[in-house]
This record gives C-alpha cells, sequence and structure tokens, in this order.
C-alpha cells in the first residue's frame, strides 16, 4: 500500500493545526507550526479563504493524517459508520480510535501512531494473549493489548515506557504500567476523542 514518506510536518502546515505526528516534538518550540503557522510551498503564504468543498476536504485530510489511514481505508471506515446506529461522524471517529496502532499509542506504548503502527507490524503486541501484526486491526470493548514479554525486555521498550510514564492515558483505557498491558473500559464519548476535526464536514464531504 502506498505511504506518505516525505515530510510530515509539511502536513500540519498544510492543515493549519498540529496533528501531533511527530511525538514530544509536537510539544517543544521545535514544532512547525509554532514556528511557521502557514501552508508549505512557494504560495503558502497567500492562499485565498476555503470554499464550502474545501472546508470539508480540509477535515477529512486532517482525520485521515491525524490517524494515518490510507484514503481507500478511510472510505471504508466512513462506509461501515454508516451502517451503524447514531450519528455518522461520531461513529467514524470510534472506528478510528479502535485501531490498535492508536490504542497502542494512547497507552503510551509509542512516542507517536506512526511508531506505533510500526511497532504493531513488527509483532510486538498481543490482543488477548494472541499476537497481532495487523495495525488496522480494530479492537472492541474488553480487549486486552499487552506487549510480549519478549518485547517487553528489550531496551528500546524500556525506554518507550520510561519516557511515556508521565503521559495521561485516555479514561476510556485501563493502563497497567507494571504490566505493560492496558484494557478497553469502553468505547470513547466524542469529548474523549482528541483528533483536532470537525466530523460533521467530512460526512458531508462524502454525501455529496
Amino acid at each position: 500500500m502506498a505511504r506518505y514518506t516525505g515530510a510530515v510536518c509539511k502536513m500540519c502546515r498544510r492543515e493549519g493545526k498540529k496533528l501531533f505526528l511527530k511525538g514530544d516534538r509536537c510539544y517543544t518550540n521545535k514544532c512547525s507550526i509554532d514556528r511557521r503557522n502557514y501552508a508549505p510551498g512557494q504560495h503558502g503564504q497567500g492562499r485565498k479563504k476555503a470554499s464550502e468543498y474545501g472546508l470539508q476536504l480540509r477535515a477529512k485530510q486532517q482525520a485521515r493524517r491525524f490517524y494515518g489511514i490510507s484514503e481507500s481505508q478511510f472510505h471504508k471506515y466512513f462506509l461501515m459508520a454508516e451502517r451503524k446506529q447514531g450519528v455518522t461522524g461520531f461513529n467514524l471517529l470510534r472506528i478510528c480510535e479502535s485501531r490498535l496502532d492508536n490504542i497502542v499509542y494512547l497507552l503510551g506504548f509509542a512516542g507517536s501512531r506512526a511508531e506505533a503502527r510500526q511497532l504493531v507490524n513488527h509483532g510486538h503486541f498481543l490482543v488477548n494473549g494472541a499476537k497481532v501484526d495487523i495495525p488496522s486491526y480494530l479492537c472492541k470493548e474488553g480487549d486486552l493489548v499487552a506487549v510480549k514479554k519478549k518485547s517487553l525486555d528489550s531496551d528500546k521498550f524500556k525506554a518507550l515506557i520510561e519516557t511515556n510514564e508521565k503521559r495521561a492515558v485516555s479514561p476510556w483505557l485501563d493502563l497497567k504500567r507494571d504490566t505493560a498491558e492496558g484494557k478497553i473500559i469502553s468505547l470513547p464519548e466524542r469529548d474523549q476523542i482528541e483528533a483536532p476535526v470537525e466530523e460533521h464536514l467530512i460526512v458531508e464531504f462524502y454525501s455529496k
């Protein structure tokens, strides 16, 4: 599957907001949004006001880039969200939040979602005791996500866990730091989702 491999800070600048794609760097004065808060490229500082379609497109792109999801996968999630009961936009964000790579990041087992995706790909995590190496695996309420014992003994994970031990954990997750495992207590409510997007604009974009 094709994946963007360029400078991720350009994504934040293009969207005009922090998408927290580089982990701890995003919280320092080195963040590109703090230093150059305009779109990349020679015409980045002279862009005109966005149209209604432009706002909808930007909302969709912001959500995709925030979670690191391809266009085809994101559209698939939208169709899944439409079939569920409730508000489509909220359902869409809940699906994205329940991805294994996102949960690994929220539990503090990785410094960014991109790093979490890579670690999952390399088979470092168990879900309910079974190895899962698919970042897009959708976890459910009650699932237990844990670092493999062999991986936990590595210097890499010891450093990761130590670095992120003070990071606040989302209230819909229960983290046990001593055993490096986390349980999904429930799926998140809207105010527990940190994605900086207006999901109703995404629904309008795909409903045209």
